[in-house]
């Protein structure tokens, strides 16, 4: 299918649905999203850092999809779902099907029903109900929990991951089959670091958003655009945008924002004025590593990985819960990472 749509049109489209960007390299990636939603029964992969976008992406996807718009877009935040009730938070249950179960509740993919059902960081989601899953996107087919009879939903899935399912399935931390089934429409969004032409457009939308407690600002002054296109931003463009909300809530007077008002909502850490970076010492004893004794790339970075976890571990009186939380991931992911490393488990 070759997709005319001109490179402005896709721009100016997803802008209107929230996805703000205008750079050259996410026109692409946009014309495959916009296919992706002209095929409204296809399945979409998201993968990106946090922060960069994947909801506001599938939202715009739904919304372009003329078959399922007016129906709902349901998201499931996998990460935070409990384990416990997952299987009737998705698929419902009957009433009595366990203690608790006082009346009949639909599940989400119920909810989502001829719409969309977005499943956000897909790779937290129990090993247990993968299976499930797979089943319920190849059939079509939901059985509440407690029920013997079936029934038929028809829903669009999109899932998101904040790191790659690939080495999740090598790992065998991921079902392979689940993640093929997954990957029908791959779409790889680019951190903020990378984008750093989208840095003034997105500080305009960000403060038109909040338009309607502030002043309005109408431009980004040259030095604090240069300042920020310096910047890592790790946590993407969640991290500008609370940093942005910052400025605005400081701000006393002028259509503007500048170096001023940064420095005023976060003032810098260290006297010369510049960011530290401490993985680009990291990045460097690892090159030197890897360099100079001859080890391959991919055997670093799992001795790294290997180093980190027994760092956490080593730290006394933390279960396994307190080192996830720790290491910012599941318990279920430490899990998988531990036992593919040989390290023992902590009580949990």
């Amino acid at each position: 299918m070759n997709d005319q749509r001109a490179p402005h049109d896709l721009l100016t489209a997803f802008a209107k649905l929230g996805f703000v960007t205008c750079s050259p390299n996410m026109v692409d990636l946009l014309r495959r999203a916009w296919r992706a939603a002209d095929v409204s029964d296809i399945t979409v992969l998201l993968e990106g850092e946090t922060g960069t976008g994947k909801q506001v992406l599938a939202r715009s996807i739904h919304q372009l999809d003329q078959k399922r718009c007016r129906f709902p877009f349901v998201t499931v935040h996998c990460s935070t779902i409990s384990e416990a009730l997952a299987e009737s938070e998705l698929f419902g249950h009957h009433r009595g099907a366990f203690s608790g179960a006082v009346a009949d509740r639909r599940g989400l993919f119920q909810s989502a029903q001829r719409g969309t059902l977005f499943l956000d960081d897909i790779n937290d989601l129990p090993f247990h109900l993968q299976p499930k899953l797979l089943d319920v996107i190849q059939r079509g087919i939901i059985r509440p929990v407690g029920s013997d009879q079936e029934s038929s939903v028809d829903v669009r899935i999109i899932a998101a991951c904040n790191q790659p399912l690939e080495p999740l399935v090598r790992e065998k931390c991921f079902r392979s089959d689940l993640y093929h089934r997954l990957n029908v429409v791959k779409l790889t969004l680019p951190p903020l670091r990378e984008r750093a032409g989208d840095l003034k457009q997105l500080v305009l939308a960000l403060a038109k958003r909040y338009g309607r407690l502030y002043e309005p600002i109408v431009d980004v002054e040259q030095n604090l655009l240069a300042f920020l296109e310096s910047r890592q931003f790790l946590g993407n463009v969640r991290e500008l945008e609370n940093a942005v909300q910052r400025m605005l809530f400081l701000k006393a007077e002028g259509s503007s924002l500048g170096m001023a008002d940064w420095l005023a909502q976060a003032p810098p850490e260290n006297p010369s004025g510049k960011e530290s970076d401490p993985f680009a010492d990291v990045a460097c004893a690892l090159w030197k590593v890897i360099s100079q004794r001859g080890i391959p790339f991919t055997q670093a970075f799992q001795e790294m990985e290997k180093r980190v976890l027994e760092a956490a571990i080593n730290i006394q009186g933390s279960t396994r819960r307190e080192i996830a939380q720790r290491l910012r991931t599941s318990e279920r992911t430490l899990y998988y990472k531990m036992r593919a490393h040989g390290l023992s488990h902590p009580a949990s």
